[in-house]
């Protein structure tokens, strides 16, 4: 099984973080390989309990969309610029592929080859021209060495095919040269003495040695082959190296390119192989539309949620293989049968409490800690109508193992969290929003724990101003921030103006306004999206 990546919400809050790190500690200790995940930035409440249990902060995950690291594709299929054309067309026709990346010394992607660029090359290409190596001219027509000075072979291709004196009189031989010849000794010499740049006897014929010792004298290199003069001439060109009838500006994907976006760009393109690369252009190896029907779609658990919007982008094309939340049952749906667990308690850490003992896995201090925080940070201290029994009995459990004064704790971490200064307001409103659709109307509600209230109030006017800005940005016909005093109790309620009727309707209060205190009104969950589901359903 691949990696599975745990997480909770959008804006996550303390619950969330922790949940997706207990619980992945816990699958990994059954036999999983998982990671906890933030879908977004860690607050500092969050921070505080992160750094009070040594416990790293999950990294960041973007988005769930497939991507082309999750197809099948051919990893490390690419030849390197220097192979001759011969064995690149060898390495096509064996792995039964009609393209191939190239890459330099380093895997550095440079372009791609196909079936038809070789037999373009073959039939129409600059049959006068080697750009090649001994070693490859070699290997190209079942040559053997016989002398070598030089690896790189580059020079104009001559075929003696001249009677000697006509060959004398016509052809002026330099070091530029590459001559094929067969048994004709003057002509061996001739091109010695000419200082070419490789002489090739075909037919496996011999040299004479005053004709080898010149050879010596002058550097010339040598090859004999055992094909004759026209197996060679056809043969010799496709030892040229492959770099030499490459694409310019051929298309590549990175492997971090999303699934959609590949389908998209080749209906342009129209090709069957894609070099991947990664980010330093270095290449990983080909994807072929074939390819393409074997997907590994990422697999995720979800903590402390369970609608899309709240989820990572892309989460309709992950694999959800389990759920664990203590919230309303949303619409969610799943193409196969997956553990769900859903309990009415005050936080997704209780619910994961369980899950360690129902699996016998002793839970750690760290955990623990984690554990009680998320726990604590939900039920506000165990206040909120969302606290539940088994809450207090956890919390004990766990405050006791941890030798905790857990209330004591819990007021230093909501100082730690509930602190404005230095945030802009869009922070404030959004450090913990979440988006609602109910008979195709879309609402936010948001949350914050302070007790700061009076710089709110004192800035009022440009905190609606930045809530109707939200509103817009979300596509949400309503929004509303409970600014939450934990010390009260209860919470001040600020709101676009849309939005009042249904307030004012679903708390029962006609002089409803901004800034309007309601006592007792701690949970989101409970009691603020209940109230106005109940007008707008």
């Amino acid at each position: 099984m691949s990696k599975v990546y745990i997480f909770g919400h959008q804006r996550p809050d303390t619950d969330a973080i922790t949940g997706a790190i207990t619980l992945s500690y816990l699958k990994n200790q059954l036999g999983m390989d998982t990671e906890p995940r933030a879908l977004g930035h860690v607050n500092d409440e969050t921070k505080f309990v992160l750094e009070q249990f040594k416990v790293k902060e999950p990294k960041y995950l973007n988005d769930v969309r497939l991507q082309l690291k999750d197809i099948k594709y051919h990893k490390g299929c690419f030849v390197n610029e220097k192979m001759p054309i011969k064995e690149v067309y060898e390495f096509l026709t064996n792995n039964n592929i009609t393209g191939v990346p190239v890459v330099g010394e380093n895997k550095e992607f440079l372009g791609i080859v196909t079936l038809k660029d070789i037999a373009k090359e073959m039939f129409s290409g600059n049959f006068k021209l080697l750009d090649s190596t001994y070693d490859n001219i070699i290997n190209t027509i079942s040559g053997k060495k016989v002398l070598k000075f030089e690896d790189e072979i580059n020079g104009n291709l001559i075929v003696a095919s001249y009677k000697s004196k006509t060959f004398f009189d016509n052809i002026a031989l330099t070091n530029k040269d590459i001559l094929l010849v067969g048994d004709r000794h003057q002509i061996h010499k001739y091109a010695i003495e000419s200082k070419v740049k490789l002489l090739i006897v075909t037919g496996n014929l011999e040299i004479d040695k005053e004709n080898l010792e010149l050879a010596k004298k002058n550097k010339v290199n040598i090859i004999r082959t055992s094909l004759d003069t026209f197996e060679t001439a056809k043969l010799i060109n496709l030892s040229n190296e492959i770099r030499t009838i490459l694409h310019e500006n051929s298309i590549s994907f990175k492997e971090t390119d999303f699934y959609d976006d590949f389908i998209e760009e080749t209906k342009k393109l129209k090709h069957n192989n894609y070099p991947v690369v990664d980010s330093k252009n270095k290449c990983l190896g080909l994807i072929r539309i074939t390819d393409i029907v074997e997907k590994n779609n990422k697999q995720v658990i979800l903590v402390d949620h369970q609608e899309f919007e709240q989820s990572a982008p892309g989460i309709e094309e992950a694999e959800i293989i389990e759920i664990v939340d203590h919230h309303k049952i949303s619409s969610v749906s799943t193409k196969l049968p997956i553990n769900f667990r859903n309990m009415a308690v005050g936080s997704s850490n209780t619910i994961i409490h369980e899950l360690y003992k129902e699996n016998g896995v002793k839970i750690p201090n760290d955990m623990a800690g984690l554990m009680i925080s998320g726990i604590l940070s939900d039920t506000l201290i165990l206040q909120s109508p969302t606290t539940t029994d088994l809450d207090r009995k956890v919390v004990e459990e766990l405050a006791k193992q941890l030798k905790l004064d857990y209330k004591k704790y819990a007021i230093e971490m909501f100082k730690a969290g509930t602190s404005l200064k230095g945030k802009t307001k869009e922070e404030i409103i959004t450090s913990d929003l979440k988006t609602f659709t109910s008979n195709d109307i879309k609402f936010a509600v948001g949350q914050i724990f302070t007790l700061d209230i009076d710089s709110i109030k004192d800035d009022i006017v440009s905190y609606l101003e930045e809530l109707q800005k939200v509103n817009d940005s979300l596509g949400c016909k309503y929004t509303m921030l409970a600014i939450t005093d934990v010390v009260r109790n209860g919470s001040y309620v600020i709101y676009t103006d849309a939005f009042k009727e249904v307030l004012s309707s679903g708390f029962n209060n006609e002089a409803f306004e901004q800034m309007t205190y309601i006592d007792g009104l701690v949970s989101r969950k409970k009691q603020i999206v209940p109230a106005i589901l109940s007008v707008i359903e």
